[in-house]
């Protein structure tokens, strides 16, 4: 059994711990199932993002007449623009591998990695022992047992990008980011989309009117069914797909296309590691219980990324990366605060949220809410932008802030501002002291913190 300072189970953020330890004269071993570099950078955020920009672009050309301008899209590559992505990950993936190859201290054990004791793994046949463990192995999809679903071909957000060929239609069993993200790309495609989730709304995590709001935009361009429960999944004719879903009112109803798209949500790669064989252990949903300093049930073990179920994203993963990295070296403990982490969907319009939505907040505070249109700034004006919102959330009385919420153009970028100031210690006037130029769209979040009211009981779409 070869023995080890570090071991890192996992190379998307478990490499920002490895990559340190190694700097500082370390031997680490670095385990992975494949492929190099984790699920954003291959199956994730990277090439779906890649490949939702040119969706936006097509979805901008097709709303410029509102502006007054009459343009249209003669063809869509779609082979082009799948193999632009995969070449751009390839690349990536490789440049990883070259790096990993130079680094002196570091061994890469490539394949399944599976516990024997605590600290104790083996892979590929050959055993190693660490002083101390990081598990980063990250999460799949998670395909609910539906009747019949083992009978189709379907796909996950995994099986999409290895596609050649648009389908002329898609059924997408689920209303997350993934299922909303992907039912924009493939729309502007020209794939006739219809999206089916059992809640009765979109995106769940985000706000009761965001979620309205992104229903209605998202419904002009593709068939979107809540309150759909999935029923039953069959085969059809020429390789199409059949879902039975059971409506509100109990009715069944079918829904058939070309292909078969599972976003229903992500499951811990946990239960791959035999962690029976360890004193680390699980919650009921399968990811690892860990601390307030990420360290899991045994010693000298820690869990990071999607792998403990926190929160599921890649600049989460690797806040806690850096945290487990200077705990690990420097013996530099510090508590992970997850209130100020920002997310984003990229969808048609895009969202962007950080902290409490407003149903959280009113549990434990006294709240002001504040709203502004983007058509409220001048910015928004030229763009035409008369749908799109921002809604800030403060504590009454200290004027902290503890959530802020937008949908329109360029939320991910806008709400930056916002988590700089929750960041350093959550007051408006980190935002309002500063001077915003004008005409942009950075007018938004000042106008919506000026906008302030006691909130009501009920909440309205701004």
């Amino acid at each position: 059994m070869k023995k080890y300072d570090l071991i890192v189970i996992g190379s998307g953020c478990g490499a920002i711990v490895s990559d340190e330890a190694v700097a500082h004269g370390q031997k680490v071993a670095l385990i992975d199932r494949g492929p190099l570099g984790g699920t954003c950078l291959n199956l994730g955020c990277i090439p779906s993002k890649m490949l939702i920009y040119a969706a936006d672009r097509a979805v901008e050309i097709h709303e410029a007449r509102k502006l007054g301008i009459e343009a249209e899209i003669r063809s869509m590559d779609f082979a082009s623009i799948m193999e632009r992505m995969r070449k751009s990950i390839k690349e990536s993936r490789d440049h990883i591998r070259r790096e990993i190859r130079q680094a002196k201290g570091l061994d890469l054990y490539e394949g399944e990695g599976y516990f024997v004791a605590d600290r104790a793994l083996e892979v590929g046949g050959q055993q190693v022992k660490g002083e101390k463990v990081v598990i980063a192995c990250g999460s799949r999809p998670f395909v609910p047992p539906i009747k019949g679903v083992d009978s189709v071909d379907y796909w996950t957000n995994q099986e999409v990008l290895s596609q050649k060929a648009r389908p002329d239609s898609l059924v997408i069993i689920g209303g997350g980011y993934i299922a909303v993200e992907y039912g924009h790309f493939f729309a502007a495609m020209g794939t006739e989309v219809t999206i089916l989730e059992m809640a009765d709304r979109l995106t769940l995590a985000e706000e009761p009117e965001i979620s309205d709001l992104l229903k209605k935009a998202l419904s002009r361009r593709m068939a979107i069914h809540t309150g759909a429960q999935a029923e039953e999944i069959r085969k059809g004719p020429n390789g199409r797909v059949t879902v039975a879903v059971k409506t509100r009112d109990g009715k069944v109803k079918d829904f058939t296309a070309d292909r078969l798209l599972m976003a229903v949500g992500r499951r811990s790669n946990a239960d791959l590691l035999r962690l029976q064989n360890t004193g680390v252990e699980t919650d009921q949903k399968g990811f690892i219980k860990v601390n307030e300093y990420l360290e899991t049930t045994a010693r000298n073990v820690w869990a990071v990324g999607d792998v403990n179920g926190l929160q599921m994203f890649t600049h989460a993963a690797n806040r806690q990366a850096s945290m487990v990295a200077e705990a690990i070296l420097h013996g530099d403990k510090s508590k992970l605060d997850t209130s100020f982490t920002p997310h984003a969907v990229y969808s048609h319009p895009q969202i962007a949220s950080v902290g409490l939505t407003e149903e959280r907040a009113r549990k434990d505070h006294a709240i002001l809410v504040g709203r502004a249109s983007y058509s409220s700034t001048a910015k928004g004006e030229a763009m035409m932008e008369t749908e799109g919102f921002a809604k800030a959330i403060l504590e009454k009385g200290t004027n902290r802030i503890l959530g802020f919420h937008i949908i329109g153009p360029l939320a991910p970028e806008l709400i930056q501002e916002v988590t700089n100031a929750m960041a350093s210690g959550g007051g408006i006037g980190a935002i309002l002291s500063g001077m915003h130029i004008h005409p942009a769209l950075n007018e938004l979040i000042e106008a919506a913190l000026g906008n302030l009211e006691e909130a009501q009981v009920s909440t309205s779409q701004a």
